[in-house]
C-alpha cells in the first residue's frame, strides 16, 4: 500500500519521534481491504505503534487513535490519503506526546474549555482546505479529554452525505448540530466555542504598541511587505483574517518563477514561516472594519472584534474574494449546490449533473477538472471563451462538457434543501431557458475586499484602492497593495513586487515625516 519511500519518509522523520505507545483500532468490514493494509504498513515501521483489527466503532471502515487502555478521541472513518495522510502523521505523534507546535497561551485556553464537544467533520480527499480544519479540531482532541473528533470521508457514505444534505466540505458537526463550513483556522475554532475569548483577545490586541509600519493582510502582497519593512529595521505588525488568503484557496500554482509547482497550501505556509522569522508581530483571525487618522498623528485600523491597532504608516492588502452572480437564488443555496472550489467540492457531486459559470481560465479549468468526476458539465460563457488555447482545446475532447456561449445567469432553483435548475438569459435572442443541475460552480473572477473603505479612501467604481506608481493611497501615510488595487494583472507574482514597492515607499515616508 505504502511505497518504499513513504516508509523511509515516515520511519526517519516523523515516527521516530512518537514519545508513548499509540494504538490504532480498527473496524473493519469488506470495503477495508485498502484500510487494514496501510495501517499494516504504518505498525510495522514502529515498535510503538500496536494495531487491533477488534474495533466496533459503527462507522466502517474506520480507525481510532489513542493511548493503549485509554478511549481513543480522534478517529478516522476511511482511508486517510491525498491531502489527509498528513493529518493521520500528525495525530499520531500528537497523540504520542509529541509537543504541537502552538503558544501555550492558546493549548492552555484549549485545555480549559468545558466539555463534552462531540465533533464531526465531513471531507472530501481531494480538498485543500479540509486538512486545517481537521488537524485543528485533532489537536483540540489531543489537548482536551472532554473533546472528541471524527474525519469521515463523505465519498464513501454517500447516503449519510444526503440524509445531511451536505453539499460543501469541509462541513463540521458539534454533537450533532450544525457547526460550520469551509476553511475555519485552530483559533478560529476555538473563539466560536470559547465565548469569552473574543473579548480578551481584543483588549490584548488593542494592548500593542504603535507600529512603523502596519501590514493589512497576510497574503502575498502583505507578506511581502511586512518582509521588507522589517528589513528595514522597523516596528512593523500584520492583521490579517487568515494568513495567506486567497492562494490558500489555490490547487496547484505553476507560474512563480523558480518554483515549478506548489500547492497554495504550502505556499501560504512558507510566506508565514518567513515573515515570522523576522519577529514580525502577526495577529490573525482578525477582520479590519474600520481605517482612520488619529489625533496623536497615527493612524488607526479599527477591528471587528472591537481591537484597535494604531501605526505610523499603513499598507492595505487585503486581497479579493471569489465575485459572486448576484442573482436569485445564489445565497439561498450557497453550500447547498452553489459552490465556489471545484476541487473542494466537486466529489460531492459524482455522477451528477452541473454548471460552471466563467470564460476565463478559472471557467475552464474547473469544468475540465469536473468532468472527471460528475456526470455532466454545462459551461455557461457570457461572451465568448478567454480562457488559454491549451484549455478551451481540452474542453473540446470531452464528451461530456457542453459550452453555452451568450449566456447570462437568471436565476437559482431548488426545493428548498438544494439545487435543481438554473434559469439564464440568451444574449443573442434574449429568450430565457432552464436547465435542470444539481450543482453551479461560480467561476467568474475576484471582487476586492475594500467594501469598509467606501467614503474613507479614493476607490476605482469596481471598488479597488486607487494607487499612484509608488503604492499611496489617496491618504497621507496609507499605502495599499496587490489585488485589492488598481494595479492591473492579478497574479500572485504581481503582488509579492507591489508589496516590496508599497513598503519601500512606506518606508521612505517615515524617513521624510517630521517626528
Amino acid at each position: 500500500m505504502l511505497d518504499d519511500d513513504i516508509k523511509a519518509q515516515l520511519k526517519k522523520i516523523f515516527l521516530q519521534n512518537l514519545q508513548n505507545p499509540v494504538e490504532l483500532a480498527a473496524s473493519l468490514d469488506d470495503r477495508s481491504e485498502e484500510l487494514k493494509t496501510m495501517l499494516s504498513d504504518i505498525a510495522e515501521l514502529s515498535d510503538k505503534i500496536v494495531l487491533r483489527l477488534d474495533g466496533n466503532d459503527r462507522w466502517r471502515p474506520s480507525f481510532s487513535i489513542g493511548l493503549p487502555g485509554r478511549k481513543p478521541r480522534i478517529r478516522f472513518v476511511g482511508v486517510p490519503f491525498g491531502h489527509e495522510f498528513s493529518s493521520l502523521v500528525l495525530a499520531l505523534l500528537q497523540i504520542s506526546g509529541h509537543p504541537p507546535k502552538i503558544e501555550e497561551d492558546l493549548a492552555e485556553q484549549i485545555r480549559a474549555i468545558p466539555g463534552p464537544l462531540d465533533f464531526e467533520t465531513f471531507i472530501s480527499l481531494e480538498c485543500h482546505n479540509c486538512p486545517d480544519v481537521v488537524q485543528a479540531l485533532n489537536l483540540m482532541a489531543t489537548l482536551n479529554p472532554g473533546i472528541t473528533h471524527t474525519l469521515i470521508d463523505g465519498a464513501l457514505f454517500k447516503e449519510e452525505i444526503d440524509r445531511r444534505q451536505i453539499m460543501a466540505v469541509p462541513t463540521m458537526y458539534l454533537n450533532g448540530r450544525d457547526f460550520g463550513q469551509g476553511r475555519m483556522a485552530l483559533q478560529e475554532i476555538v473563539a466560536k466555542v470559547d465565548v469569552n475569548a473574543s473579548a480578551r483577545e481584543a483588549a490584548k490586541v488593542s494592548g500593542k504598541a504603535p507600529f512603523d509600519v502596519l501590514v493589512v493582510g497576510g497574503g502575498p502582497a502583505g507578506s511581502s511587505a511586512a518582509i521588507y519593512a522589517a528589513r528595514k529595521g522597523l516596528r512593523v505588525g500584520v492583521v490579517a483574517e487568515r494568513f495567506g488568503g486567497q492562494v490558500l484557496d489555490t490547487n496547484a500554482i505553476e507560474n512563480l518563477i523558480s518554483i515549478k509547482k506548489i500547492t497554495g497550501t504550502r505556499l501560504g505556509m512558507d510566506m508565514e514561516e518567513h515573515v515570522r522569522g523576522y519577529g514580525i508581530d502577526v495577529t490573525t483571525h482578525q477582520r479590519a472594519v474600520g481605517l482612520s487618522a488619529g489625533a496623536d498623528g497615527l493612524n488607526e485600523i479599527r477591528l471587528d472584534s472591537g481591537a484597535v491597532l494604531r501605526g505610523k504608516s499603513i499598507i492595505l492588502a487585503m486581497g479579493a474574494h471569489w465575485r459572486e452572480l448576484g442573482v436569485p437564488g445564489e445565497k439561498e443555496y450557497r453550500a447547498r449546490g452553489v459552490a465556489y472550489c471545484p476541487h473542494c467540492d466537486g466529489p460531492l457531486f459524482r455522477g451528477k449533473r452541473v454548471a460552471v459559470v466563467g470564460g476565463g481560465n478559472s471557467g475552464a479549468e474547473a469544468a475540465i477538472d469536473l468532468a472527471g468526476v460528475v456526470g455532466h458539465v454545462t459551461l455557461l460563457v457570457r461572451s465568448g471563451l478567454r480562457a488559454d488555447a491549451v484549455l478551451r482545446e481540452k474542453l473540446r475532447k470531452l464528451e461530456n462538457v457542453t459550452v453555452v456561449n451568450q449566456a447570462v445567469p437568471a436565476e437559482i432553483f431548488g426545493d428548498r434543501d438544494k439545487v435543481n435548475g438554473l434559469l439564464y438569459t440568451d444574449r443573442i435572442s434574449n429568450e430565457t431557458r432552464k436547465i435542470d443541475i444539481e450543482g453551479i460552480f461560480v467561476q467568474i473572477g475576484l471582487a476586492p475586499n475594500t467594501a469598509w473603505l467606501k467614503n474613507v479612501i479614493a476607490l476605482s467604481p469596481s471598488g479597488e484602492i486607487e494607487i499612484d506608481s509608488r503604492g499611496q493611497t489617496s491618504m497621507p501615510g496609507i499605502f495599499a497593495a496587490g489585488d485589492c488595487t488598481t494595479v492591473p494583472y492579478k497574479q500572485i507574482i504581481v503582488a509579492l513586487g507591489e508589496g516590496a514597492k508599497a513598503s519601500l515607499a512606506a518606508s521612505e515616508y517615515l524617513l521624510k515625516k517630521p517626528v
